[in-house]
Parts: C-alpha cells; sequence; structure tokens
C-alpha cells in the first residue's frame, strides 16, 4: 500500500522516483547535461534503474563525452539504487544526483556540481509536467518528464585526472521512466545561444502507443528571457517533421507563435536505451549539434539565433515521423 502511495503521489512530481514497488518490465532514468565556461567539456550523466521481464535489475550510469564523443555504461548492483521518496534525489553507490547537486565518483569523473538558478517545467492545473494530462494515462510506454530547463553550474570535476572548474557554465535535467523508449523519435536540446539572455530550446517529437494504434507526438519548450513558449500535441499545436541526410526540421505553431528549427547533427556517440525494462537497445546522439532558432508571433520575429553544444538524436525510424 506504501509503493502505491508514493507512485500516485509521484504522478505530481515528475522529477522524482516513480518506481515504488516495481519489480520488473520497468526503466527510470534522468538525463544531466553539463557544460563547462569554456565549452571545450560538455558530458551528460544518465544514472537510473532498469528491471527486465524475468524480474533481473541493475543500477546504472551512463557517461557521455560530447567532445570525444566516447560513452561509458557504468553497472552497479540494484540495491546501491536508493532513491529518496518526497523529493528528487538519488544515491547511487558514492554518487549523488538531485536538482541542485550531481556528486559524480566514477573512474573518469570525481568532484561535486551545484545547480543554481533551475528554471523547472511549469505546473498548471491538471497538468504536472511537460506531459500535460497524458501525465495520469497508466497505460503509457515512456513517461517524460522536465526538471529544469535552464541552470547556472558551479563547482569542479576531476577530468580524466585533469581539474576542470565548471563554474559558470550551463546544464539542463531531464528524464524518462516507463517500460520501453518509444520505436522512433527525434529530441534536440541546447541552452547556448552566445548571448547573456537566458534562452534553451528543447524539443521532441516520438511515434507514441495508443491503445491498439500509435500517434505521432511532440512536446517542446523554447525559454527566452523568462518565458516560456510550449507547443505540444495536448496544447493542439501543429507540426511539420523534414528529415534531411544529416539533420531535421522542424516547424512547431499553434494559433499565435510559430517556432522554426532546423538541427544539423555533429560527432555521435552511443548510448544504451532501455527495451521491456532491459538496457539492450542502441541510440546515438550527438552533443557537437547545431540547432536554428526563429521564433514569430504571427509575422513579427521576436527571436532568431542559432545554440551550439546541441544534443541531437535522430532514433529509429525516423522517416515515420514526417
Amino acid at each position: 500500500m506504501q509503493n502505491t502511495l508514493r507512485r500516485i503521489r509521484s504522478v505530481w512530481y515528475p522529477d522524482r522516483y516513480h518506481g515504488w514497488g516495481r519489480q520488473s518490465n520497468y526503466f527510470e532514468g534522468w538525463y544531466f547535461k553539463i557544460v563547462d565556461p569554456t565549452e571545450q567539456y560538455a558530458f551528460a550523466l544518465i544514472p537510473g534503474i532498469a528491471m527486465d521481464q524475468a524480474g533481473k535489475q541493475q543500477a546504472f550510469i551512463q557517461r557521455l563525452d560530447g567532445k570525444a564523443g566516447t560513452s561509458a555504461f557504468h553497472e552497479f548492483k540494484a540495491a546501491v539504487f536508493q532513491p529518496e521518496f518526497d523529493r528528487f534525489a538519488v544515491r547511487i553507490g558514492t554518487n549523488f544526483f538531485s536538482a541542485g547537486k550531481m556528486q559524480l565518483d566514477l573512474p573518469e569523473l570525481q568532484g561535486t556540481l551545484h545547480f543554481d538558478n533551475l528554471y523547472p517545467w511549469p505546473k498548471m492545473l491538471g497538468a504536472p509536467g511537460i506531459m500535460g494530462w497524458y501525465s495520469f494515462v497508466p497505460f503509457m510506454e515512456c513517461y517524460h518528464g522536465v526538471v529544469s530547463v535552464d541552470h547556472a553550474i558551479r563547482g569542479e570535476l576531476e577530468v580524466y585526472g585533469r581539474k576542470v572548474d565548471f563554474t559558470g557554465g550551463r546544464g539542463y535535467i531531464e528524464k524518462d521512466w516507463g517500460r520501453s523508449f518509444p520505436s522512433s523519435w527525434i529530441w534536440m536540446q541546447t541552452n547556448h545561444f552566445g548571448t547573456d539572455r537566458r534562452i534553451s530550446l528543447m524539443a521532441s517529437v516520438a511515434n507514441i502507443p495508443w491503445l491498439k494504434s500509435h500517434f505521432i507526438g511532440c512536446i517542446v519548450g523554447f525559454l527566452l528571457d523568462d518565458r516560456l513558449y510550449r507547443f505540444a500535441t495536448y496544447t493542439g499545436a501543429k507540426m511539420k517533421v523534414d528529415i534531411r541526410e544529416h539533420g531535421v526540421d522542424l516547424v512547431f505553431s499553434d494559433r499565435k507563435y510559430r517556432l522554426e528549427i532546423s538541427a544539423e547533427q555533429g560527432h555521435t556517440g552511443s548510448l544504451v536505451s532501455p527495451i521491456s525494462g532491459k538496457m539492450t537497445g542502441k541510440v546515438n546522439e550527438s552533443m557537437q549539434a547545431t540547432v536554428a532558432v526563429k521564433l514569430y508571433e504571427g509575422k513579427e520575429l521576436l527571436f532568431e539565433g542559432t545554440g551550439k553544444n546541441a544534443g541531437l538524436e535522430l532514433a529509429g525510424a525516423v522517416t515515420d515521423l514526417v
């Protein structure tokens, strides 16, 4: 009963752990992107837990070096995965992750970073997170949450034996949980637009199973200064997708705004993804992509710029998303 109550409560807090009482066919993971102020170092750290259909469980921390294009999968016993129930805080052995802090004790990365001035995805009545009312649907294959659209980094890491000061860098945190990733998806994120203004983009398009069918869904957030422009399937936003050999063009629009995106893929590294709770899928992610963005209100151009150090994934049969 206690685990059931915790799962129900966590619906209203997408950043927290949702897997209370789960024993099989389940995964949950958080995605921490960190870039130092010189932009010479860019990493994605993904702590999580996976439980396959037979009940075999493992904790893990994935590491993607966005500049070198290399990755590592650090496996831990499930018993050392220790989430807190009343806030987002997860300990995996001697590693610790929360919205405000990350403590790493990996062979290639050691140290503590603090995250300041977070911009969480806003909660609204009937929409506890980025998925809107879909957050309450109990049979979704995969759920998504954004912990912080953009924040400042403070602290130092030892990177491959060399001390690197991340103070003044930028970060981003999101998460996924459920059974499996979608069969195909496009995902991108950047908050490096070469300006002192606070600007961040996250866009995702995916093939979503629904009852005995499926639909192409989207969730997009574009932070401009202190305003988050949102486009999503559940808000009635329209979208257009064009796949190119080394990139993708996206257009999202509603009755008032239009967001045009043109992303160019860079050098990629390989990550592991969940299939029925087992980490056997593969996805290539670039952290060297560039993303050109235009935001219009009617015919008026509100913003035009290009984001660097962008994460970009084109996974599965992406032509199905067109």
